[in-house]
């Protein structure tokens, strides 16, 4: 039986999948979700964009409820998928809902981050076989300008299709201080900025006591904002899936609380 008892902050459907998994290890958790999805309303933005899908050498999605309102889309406007056009994906999950739907898919798989993506051999033949390299990011509002940012500076026009947002859902003040008292937990998990954020804002004032917990994030950037934000044990698992969490719980101490 696993020492670690940790709090997991994903969208409620990704926390239940996570739990389960975790607890087939013997691993507790307790979910509180701190990101909420919201599908944004379809715009002629959108639609342009899509009906333009040709243009672009490579299309990269950058999340789970991306790849699926980015499939609705297609349905929508493309009855035959673009064979030939190569998508990538940050992680399998992402990867799997994408070839589950008959697109060529590409994703690293040693690390499901922005910068394993950016040295997959696929994309940069995709980037360099174009005459004028334009790339597609499907993703939220905000999120991945690393991505976008490392694309532009090799020369290559970066768009973005936005498809939703993610909130914090509402909490009484104290439930984030009170959960991990009430439950004894020793570590937390986040798989975005993101999720730091809202974590940092659920917080509040709590934030320096909550802050000696070892904390769990998916990259090196997410580690950065981490460390910044005070977290004094930043464990970068380079991937947001169970078995990149699975990996780090392994090497990591859980502390005695």
């Amino acid at each position: 039986m696993s020492h670690w008892r940790l709090l997991l902050t994903r969208p409620a459907e990704e926390c239940a999948a996570l739990a389960a998994t975790l607890a087939e290890q013997g691993i507790y958790s307790s979910s509180l979700p701190l990101l909420a999805i919201e599908a944004l309303a379809e715009t002629p933005e959108q639609r342009a964009t899509i009906l333009d899908l040709e243009r672009y050498c490579a299309v990269i999605v950058v999340s789970k409820p991306a790849a699926r309102l980015g499939l609705e889309l297609l349905d929508r406007y493309w009855p035959q998928p673009l064979a030939e056009q190569p998508w990538f994906s940050v992680g399998a999950a992402t990867a799997a809902i994408l070839g589950d739907y008959g697109l060529t898919v590409h994703f690293p798989a040693l690390a499901d981050d922005s910068e394993a993506l950016l040295g997959l051999p696929q994309l940069q033949q995709a980037v360099a076989a174009a005459q004028t390299p334009r790339v597609l990011i499907l993703r939220g509002e905000e999120g991945r300008e690393f991505l976008a940012e490392s694309l532009r500076s090799q020369g290559v026009q970066v768009d973005y299709l936005a498809l939703y947002r993610r909130q914090l859902p509402e909490y009484p003040a104290q439930t984030l201080p009170e959960r991990v008292q009430a439950e004894r937990l020793n570590g937390l998990v986040v798989s975005s900025g993101q999720g730091l954020s809202h974590l940092l804002q659920l917080a509040g004032e709590h934030w320096p006591a909550l802050a000696r917990l070892p904390l769990f994030v998916p990259s090196p950037r997410v580690a950065e904002q981490a460390h910044a934000a005070g977290a004094e044990i930043v464990v970068d698992c380079r991937g947001a899936s169970a078995a990149a969490l699975l990996a780090a719980l392994q090497v990591q101490l859980a502390p005695d609380l």
